[in-house]
């Protein structure tokens, strides 16, 4: 038993002996393998990947005459500046004229509803003032609305019952004078040097006349379409005029209902731009309203003075005409031409034409500027080719509103840019140093309380934004 404690002394030296030197083997056969794998030719590494485990631990480097292969660049890296910017805004561009294109589509379904309710901001617009002053005499708002509404749609209702009667009470008189303008211009035309004879002129009136007759259906649908054009206008009238009596009466709250309506982030600037749209828009029409009796009673003495039938009628179509710029004016105008040319004779006619452009060229020139101001002052460009796109829209009533659309939007467009760089430069960080003065902001337009854009009557009108 003494002996025991020494021979498990023994042992465990040797078992530690050995242990040493199995670890100095594996240190030694790992670093031949290093040196092997480092000198190994393509074939070995070929036999070294159908045994991916034996590599899993280490993965060699290709050899020196591998050919160097560039890394691909990433796809956005590849394509230029300029073409990604491009691609940018273009994607843009056509999501904008999708939703404008939907709009549009939107607008065409419920044309008339759209168009009875922009005539009713409009005639909103001109009775506006008329509300308020009346509230300022004490008057509550619902008579003050009642009174206003009442006179403003009598006065209108007589323009038209008085349009219609001088037109039927002049109706014979004219077709004589036309009959008569016609024989004149047929004797004319065969004594002028182009050599037209009777026979021809016969020929024209005659075939004038088939033609009436053998379209007699296409005359009767027409005929019916007016009527179905009738209903439509009268329906339209009937929505105008509830529409106006609802803006006028109760203009502040549907317009704050509205505010409700826009992000909260975009509030203020919408509730800054809203009254100036709405100044812009009573100023147009206003200033249109006075331009276009102006026009009209000048126009109208000098067809008066002429004595060309009609000059009462055709001084009210010169003022209808008138809310149409620039296009209503020509036609106006031709109308007026082309009534003297036919009943009273060519010299006639040319004095007509002078008294027009005489008149236009002192609307455009004087009037416009002065009564109408930088407010609502649009480019020549812009206001013939807004005409256009409202006529080709909606007709004439796209035309007739397309010219205030073109103003107000100009109005909140500029408004807003202004009301940007100021929220831009009240949140930029504040220069320090020498450079606070150079660098100091200019004031720029700030918001203002949104007053109503309809049926405001308390407190005075503001003037138009200059």
């Amino acid at each position: 038993m003494s002996k025991l404690p020494g021979w498990l002394g023994r042992l465990g030296a040797e078992l530690t002996e050995l242990g040493e030197r199995l670890e100095e083997r594996r240190a030694a056969a790992e670093a031949e393998a290093d040196r092997d794998a480092d000198a190994e030719p393509p074939v070995a590494a070929a036999a070294a990947a159908d045994h991916p485990a034996a590599t899993a631990d280490h993965v060699p480097p290709p050899p020196a005459y591998a050919p160097s292969v560039a890394a691909r660049p990433d796809p956005v890296a590849a394509i230029p500046w300029g073409m990604r910017v491009a691609a940018e805004a273009g994607w843009r561009l056509l999501v904008l004229a999708g939703t404008l294109w939907v709009l549009m589509r939107v607008i065409s379904a419920v044309q008339l509803v759209v168009l009875a309710f922009v005539a009713a901001l409009l005639v909103t617009a001109m009775l506006q003032p008329t509300v308020a002053r009346l509230r300022r005499y004490g008057l509550p708002r619902g008579l003050a609305t009642a009174v206003t509404a009442i006179l403003g749609f009598v006065i209108m209702g007589l323009v038209g019952w008085f349009v219609v009667w001088q037109v039927m009470d002049n109706l014979d008189t004219l077709s004589d004078k036309v009959r008569d303008g016609i024989d004149e211009l047929k004797r004319w035309l065969l004594d002028s040097p182009f050599h037209v004879t009777e026979q021809q002129i016969n020929d024209v009136a005659k075939n004038l006349s088939d033609t009436i007759g053998t379209n007699t259906e296409e005359i009767t649908s027409a005929g019916l379409q007016g009527v179905t054009v009738m209903v439509e206008v009268l329906t339209g009238i009937l929505l105008a005029m509830f529409s106006t009596l609802f803006l006028l009466y109760d203009g502040k709250r549907i317009w704050h209902w509205v505010l409700k309506l826009v992000p909260a982030q975009a509030r203020p600037g919408v509730a800054g731009a809203g009254p100036r749209a709405w100044r812009t828009l009573t100023a147009y029409v206003r200033g249109t309203v006075l331009v276009a009796m102006i026009d009209a009673i000048f126009i109208g003495l000098g067809i008066w003075f002429l004595d060309v039938p009609m000059a009462v009628p055709l001084a009210v179509f010169i003022f209808l005409f008138a809310f149409i710029p620039l296009v209503g004016a020509v036609v106006s105008g031709a109308l007026a031409v082309v009534v003297a040319l036919v009943t009273e004779g060519v010299f006639t006619a040319l004095m007509v034409l002078v008294v027009v452009l005489a008149v236009q060229q002192i609307e455009g020139h004087v009037l416009q500027p002065f009564i109408l101001g930088r407010a609502v002052r649009v480019h020549p460009l812009a206001v013939v080719l807004s005409v256009a796109a409202g006529g080709m829209v909606a007709g004439i009533g796209g035309a007739v509103v397309a010219v205030p659309l073109v103003a107000v939007t100009n109005t909140v467009v500029g408004y807003l840019r202004a009301f940007g760089q100021e929220a831009a430069l009240r949140h930029a960080p504040q220069p320090r140093g020498a450079t606070a003065i150079g660098s100091a902001p200019t004031s720029t337009p700030s918001p203002a309380p949104a007053p109503p854009p309809a049926g405001e009557g308390d407190g005075e009108e503001k003037p138009p934004a200059q």
